[in-house]
């Protein structure tokens, strides 16, 4: 049985919400941030030497790191589904919006939310490049969903699944105005319609408000 362990707002819900779509069997096992530091508790800590969600564990294998999980499973579980192949016109499209995920989105929010907990000035170079460069991607990403229906293209992918994370919970940590992305906007919309999405986020973190706007 594939056991997902799942930290509460944290990256683990992308693997949640895959397994759902791909109605795959998995155990679902949930953790609590620490109320006062926000950081997984000593029982997840322990579960990888890394210390950080996602972790999941099928049979004897232990792994971390959310595009290599999502990737496991898609080789072993999907059976071909939520990818695109190089045969498609949207391929390059497909692999690149699954590793701008961390790549440069996600990087740059942390990076972003380290700074703003230093308390720098506001003309800070640092800060200000580092807001420059978040900008940037979220300008992007809105421009590809200005025509694109979702981030390969026609067809709802892994792409979309490791970009949610980073457009709607991650906000969380580091606050985000998307009024400035009106398709990226719409582009949530199509994505918080999904029942699948709805169910796996409720699975996830029962009760949490989505940040889809």
């Amino acid at each position: 049985m594939l056991t997902v362990h799942h930290l509460g707002k944290s990256q683990s819900e992308r693997i949640v919400w895959l397994c759902e779509e791909l109605e795959i069997s998995y155990e679902l096992k949930r953790y609590a941030r620490d109320s006062v530091t926000m950081l997984a508790p000593p029982d997840y800590k322990a579960l990888h030497p890394i210390g950080a969600a996602p972790v999941i564990v099928d049979g004897d294998l232990v792994l971390a790191e959310s595009g290599a999980i999502v990737d496991y499973i898609m080789v072993k579980y999907g059976k071909g589904r939520l990818v695109l192949g190089p045969d498609t016109p949207d391929f390059a499209q497909f692999l690149y919006w699954f590793h701008f995920a961390n790549g440069t989105l996600q990087a740059g929010m942390g990076r972003l939310m380290l700074l703003n907990r230093l308390k720098l000035a506001e003309d800070n170079p640092m800060l200000v490049a580092t807001k420059a460069r978040v900008d940037r991607a979220f300008d992007l990403v809105d421009t590809r969903v200005c025509d694109a229906e979702y981030l390969a293209g026609s067809s709802f992918t892994t792409a979309d699944i490791m970009m949610g994370f980073s457009l709607t919970t991650m906000r969380y940590f580091q606050p985000y105005d998307l009024a400035r992305c009106p398709n990226l906007v719409k582009y949530l919309g199509r994505i918080g319609a999904r029942p699948v999405y709805r169910r796996a986020m409720e699975k996830g973190d029962p009760g949490m408000a989505l940040l889809l706007s």
